[in-house]
Parts: C-alpha cells; sequence; structure tokens
C-alpha cells in the first residue's frame, strides 16, 4: 500500500513539475509571467505595445550609448530600475481601478498610455542619436521637448 502511494505521490509531482530541473524552471517561469500578467491587469494590446516599447527603448538606448561612448552600467541599472518602476505603477493603478470602479481600468488604462507616449518618445530619440533619419517636424519637437527640460534644470539651480 505504502509503494503505491510512494507511486501516486511521484506521479502527481511529476505531473506538476516536470521529471527534469528545466521543465521545473520552465513551468516556474511560466507561472510568474502568468502571476505578473494577473498584477498587471491583463495581457491586451495596449499592455504588449508598452512592454515592446520598453525593450525597444533599453536596447536603442544601449546602442545610441555604445554609438556615442557614453556607455554607463550606473545609468542602464537605473534604467531597469525606471522600467520596473513602470510596472509597479500600472500594478498599482490596476488596484487602484479595483478599488474606485471594480470591472474598468480606466486608471491602468491612463498610467498605460501615458508611458506608451514617453517610452515612444524615448525610443524616437534614441533612434536619432543612432543616426536614422527623420521627418523634420519630428526633430523639431524633440528638440523643442530638450530645450524645455534644460530650461527647467537651469531653474531648478537657481537660489
Amino acid at each position: 500500500m505504502i509503494d503505491h502511494i510512494k507511486a501516486f505521490s511521484t506521479m502527481i509531482l511529476t505531473a506538476v513539475a516536470g521529471e527534469t530541473h528545466k521543465e521545473a524552471a520552465t513551468g516556474g517561469i511560466f507561472a510568474i509571467i502568468g502571476l505578473l500578467t494577473s498584477v498587471l491587469g491583463g495581457w491586451d494590446k495596449p499592455m504588449q505595445i508598452l512592454l515592446w516599447l520598453m525593450v525597444a527603448d533599453y536596447i536603442t538606448g544601449v546602442l545610441g550609448a555604445i554609438k556615442t561612448k557614453t556607455v554607463n552600467s550606473d545609468i542602464m541599472f537605473w534604467g531597469g530600475i525606471r522600467k520596473i518602476t513602470v510596472l509597479f505603477v500600472v500594478a498599482l493603478a490596476v488596484l487602484i481601478d479595483g478599488w474606485v470602479s471594480p470591472g474598468s481600468f480606466i486608471f491602468r488604462a491612463l498610467a498605460i498610455y501615458f508611458y506608451i507616449g514617453r517610452e515612444g518618445l524615448s525610443v524616437v530619440e534614441n533612434l536619432g542619436t543612432l543616426g536614422v533619419p527623420m521627418p523634420d517636424k519630428i526633430k523639431g519637437f524633440l528638440e523643442q521637448l530638450n530645450e524645455k527640460g534644460t530650461d527647467r534644470d537651469a531653474a531648478k539651480k537657481l537660489p
């Protein structure tokens, strides 16, 4: 009887975790992805676009730093932390939606669309650094944003 219980428990454990470490690790990775997807409110198109833009921004930022010979591991680390913070804000927006208006994703949508805009703008800036040709209107818009950011930084330094 004990042998049957051991065989049955081994069969159940193998079915749940997998026979090898690779199967168990793969199952664990997919479980974490599923949990993150749930915490972030689902795997819809806006979330997919945000994640793709985040990856594109990170990659183009690293490539731009390589091109301008300004690669800095500290900046890359904090860039990754900023990406994680964006996902934290989206998860927080999901919680707020569940509290304020259950069943709707108003705050989540606002957070995702805001960060899609920021990430998209950053990708375009990085592409400019890499020398990718862009329309003059986009170049002018980016220059204006850069000037406003410089003015704001200068204003912070004033006593």
